[in-house]
C-alpha cells in the first residue's frame, strides 16, 4: 500500500463542541441544528461527511469519465443527501448522491455513475454499512 495523502483532524466538545484540522482549513464550531436546520453559523458531521463524499465522488466520476474516453463532463456536480436517523435499533445515516452530468446520455451516465460508485473510496467505505442511493439527474 501506498499513501498518497494523510490529514488530521481533532474535535473536541463531541456534537456541541469544535473541530480544527491540523493545517487549519477546517475550523469550525459543531452544533447539533434544533429541528431540522442549522443555525448557519456551525456544522455538523452529516454536513462535513456531505461535503467530503459529495466531493469524493465527483473526482471518481472524473476518473471514470476518462477511462470512457468522455473528456468533458461539462458543468456536472454531485450533490450529497445526508440524513441522520434513528429507529428502534439506534442512530444510523444515509445517503442519497444527486448526480448531474449534462453532456452524457441516460445509458452512459448510468454507466458512469454505477463506475463511479465502484472506485469511490467513500462509496467502498460505506458499502454495507449505509443506504446509498444513486441519482442521476437529466435535462428534460
Amino acid at each position: 500500500m501506498k499513501t498518497i495523502f494523510k490529514t488530521k483532524a481533532t474535535n473536541e466538545g463531541g456534537r456541541n463542541g469544535h473541530v480544527k484540522s491540523e493545517d487549519g482549513a477546517i475550523d469550525f464550531d459543531i452544533k447539533m441544528p434544533e429541528g431540522k436546520k442549522s443555525d448557519g453559523k456551525s456544522t455538523n458531521p452529516e454536513q462535513l461527511f456531505a461535503a467530503a463524499y459529495s466531493t469524493c465522488f465527483a473526482g471518481a466520476l472524473q476518473v471514470v469519465a476518462k477511462e470512457h474516453k468522455i473528456n468533458d463532463l461539462g458543468d456536472f456536480s454531485v450533490t450529497a443527501v445526508i440524513c441522520f436517523n434513528k429507529d428502534e435499533d439506534g442512530f444510523f445515516i444515509g445517503a442519497t448522491l444527486d448526480c448531474y452530468l449534462p453532456t452524457v446520455d441516460m445509458t452512459t451516465g448510468e454507466k458512469l455513475v454505477n463506475a463511479a460508485h465502484e472506485i469511490c473510496p467513500y462509496s467502498k467505505a460505506t458499502r454495507d454499512n449505509i443506504t446509498v442511493k444513486l441519482n442521476l439527474l437529466i435535462e428534460e
